[in-house]
């Protein structure tokens, strides 16, 4: 099947160059975020005009005028649940005279899942198990008290969801000393890590944007929504906003985060 990007898959872009290293937009007069953005090649122009959406063994893939979309490693974009493939396919139809892939996040996280979490499924699983292992929830600040009980106000509850739901404990520190979890604590996160490529992609997204297995998890298992997790993220960054003001830059970079992170909660409500 020819790759629907239209291009010469020998050539210099090709679906794989385009779906693949996709960072946020320049950011204001970021003379570094301008450099990167000359380098990268051409966004490659809308090639189809119509999408929908088309029954395929295993599930549901997106058709562009008529042909199926294929990954990045050429295989299939193939969604268990027509709602995710309806979505997908949304992202595609709201392509204007470019495709760009920043603005195709559930399409993009799902390439990632089946090109690259499928086949290495049990390292990304170890993985979010390793982020566990030193979470950022266990880590408290020893002053002052308002952020001492704003992360306790929204860290502290999902730790009781974790000991509640799925007995597993953990011990709390003041700064960033190490300190070791309980192995059977950790088995028990183990196995509340998905197996399934798309959920554990999701999961293993919101891990690396919050910088907390846990949050994630929670997220995953219907205990937190993804607005609380975000903001249970980001109680330390919010503090030092407040004390010292926003950086534009910084701000920019943090919506491009969240976007990323509304689309693997996206995800996980679409599969499940």
């Amino acid at each position: 099947m020819v790759d629907p990007s239209g291009a010469d898959p020998t050539g210099p872009q090709t679906m794989r160059d385009f779906l693949e290293g996709i960072e946020e937009p320049v950011a204001g007069d970021d003379p570094i975020a301008r450099a990167r953005a000359a380098q990268r090649p051409p966004l490659p122009k809308r090639f189809y005009t119509d999408v929908s959406v088309g029954e395929a063994e295993g599930g549901f893939t997106i058709l562009l005028d008529g042909r199926p979309v294929r990954t990045p490693a050429r295989g299939l974009l193939l969604a268990p649940t027509r709602p995710l493939a309806e979505a997908m396919a949304a992202e595609w139809a709201a392509q204007e005279k470019e495709i760009n892939p920043f603005f195709m996040p559930l399409t993009r996280l799902v390439n990632v899942a089946l090109d690259r979490v499928g086949p290495e499924a049990e390292a990304v699983r170890e993985e979010v198990v390793g982020y566990a292992g030193s979470d950022m929830l266990f880590y408290r600040a020893d002053g002052p008290q308002t952020l001492m009980k704003r992360q306790a106000e929204q860290w502290d509850p999902v730790l009781d969801w974790l000991s509640g739901s799925h007995d597993a404990r953990f011990f709390l520190a003041e700064g960033i000393r190490h300190v070791a979890q309980p192995d059977a604590s950790l088995e028990r996160v183990r196995a509340l890590v998905p197996q399934a490529p798309l959920k554990l992609a999701a999961v293993h997204s919101i891990t690396t944007l919050t910088g907390s297995a846990l949050l994630a998890l929670a997220v995953a298992e219907g205990a937190l929504d993804a607005d609380a997790a975000w903001a249970a993220a980001h109680v330390d960054e919010d503090f030092n906003r407040e004390q010292w003001g926003e950086d534009e830059i910084a701000t920019a970079r943090r919506a491009a985060r969240r976007t990323e992170m509304d689309a693997a909660a996206r995800l996980l409500a679409l599969i499940s």
